[in-house]
C-alpha cells in the first residue's frame, strides 16, 4: 500500500517581525520518509522547523499533519500530536544527569514506556548508559547532541524533526549521529525532516531532498538526482 502524506505544507510564509523569511514553501514528508532540507545559512531551514513546531506564527498558507491543519496549534499541544523539534546545538539542562534529561523529555508517557524507551536510546548510544549518572553540561559537544536527540526520541514522535544535527561535530561523531537518525528511521517507523547545511551528508542518508533559497524551494528530489544536475554541483557543493 502507498504510504500517505504524513505532513504537508502548502505556500508557507512567515518571519519575525516586519522581516518575511519564507515565501510560499511547499514541503511533504511520507509516512516513515526521511527528508532532508538543505541550503546555505539564512535560506530558512531552521524558520521552517520553528513554524512546523509552533514556535513562530504563520502569516500565510497551511501546515497539515495526518490531514489535520496545525498551523494555529500551540506547540505543547504539537507536541502531544507526535511532532518533535529537537533544535540545534545540543540542548541540554546541564545541571541534571543524563537520564534525568531523557526521563524529562518522557513526561508524557507512562513509567513502562519511559523506560523502554530509555533502552532504545542507551542501544543508539551506549556512551550514554555508561555515563547516565553524569552531569549533562560535562559532556562533549558530539554528547550533548547524542543526549538532545535521545531525550526528543523519548516523546515517542510520529515526526521527528532535527536542526543541524553535525553542526560543529568531528567526522566520526557525525557518523554516529546519522547511523542513528537512520535508525531511528527504520527501525523505530518514525518520519524524519532533517535540516542540514552539510548537503553531502545529509543527502547520503534521506530519500528526498528540498533546497531552500532566500525563503524558497530552489529545488527539490531525490538525492541521487540533485548530486548529478550540475546547478546543483555549482551553486550548492561548490563543484
Amino acid at each position: 500500500m502507498k504510504a500517505g502524506y504524513l505532513l504537508k505544507i502548502s505556500g508557507l510564509r512567515t518571519g519575525y517581525e516586519d522581516m518575511t523569511i519564507l515565501r510560499g514553501i511547499n514541503i511533504e514528508v511520507k509516512q516513515n520518509e526521511m527528508v532532508a532540507v538543505v541550503g546555505p545559512n539564512g535560506a530558512g531551514k531552521s524558520t521552517l522547523l520553528r513554524c512546523i513546531s509552533g514556535l513562530l506564527i504563520i502569516k500565510g498558507g497551511e501546515i497539515r499533519f495526518q490531514k489535520r491543519n496545525i498551523g494555529n496549534l500551540s506547540y505543547f499541544d504539537i507536541v502531544k500530536i507526535g511532532v518533535i523539534h529537537c533544535p540545534e546545538g545540543g540542548k541540554v539542562f546541564p545541571e541534571m544527569s543524563i537520564e534525568d534529561n531523557l526521563l524529562i523529555g518522557g513526561l508524557l508517557r507512562n513509567k513502562t514506556e519511559r523506560r523502554k524507551h530509555i533502552e532504545i536510546i542507551y542501544s543508539l548510544f551506549p556512551i550514554l548508559r555508561e555515563r547516565y549518572t553524569q552531569l549533562a553540561g560535562t559532556l562533549s559537544g558530539g554528547q550533548r547532541q547524542m543526549l538532545s536527540l535521545g531525550r526528543a526520541l523519548m516523546s515517542k514522535p510520529k515526526l521527528l524533526m532535527i536542526d543541524e544535527p553535525s553542526f560543529g561535530l568531528a567526522p566520526i561523531t557525525k557518523k554516529i549521529i546519522y547511523e542513528a537518525i537512520e535508525r531511528i528511521n527504520k527501525e523505530e517507523d518514525i518520519a524524519v525532516l532533517l535540516v542540514e547545511q552539510d548537503a553531502i551528508l545529509a543527502l547520503e542518508f534521506a530519500s528526498k531532498a528540498y533546497v531552500l533559497e532566500n525563503g524558497k524551494v530552489a529545488m527539490e528530489g531525490r538525492p541521487e538526482i540533485l548530486l548529478h544536475d550540475e546547478d546543483f554541483k555549482k551553486i550548492y557543493l561548490g563543484i
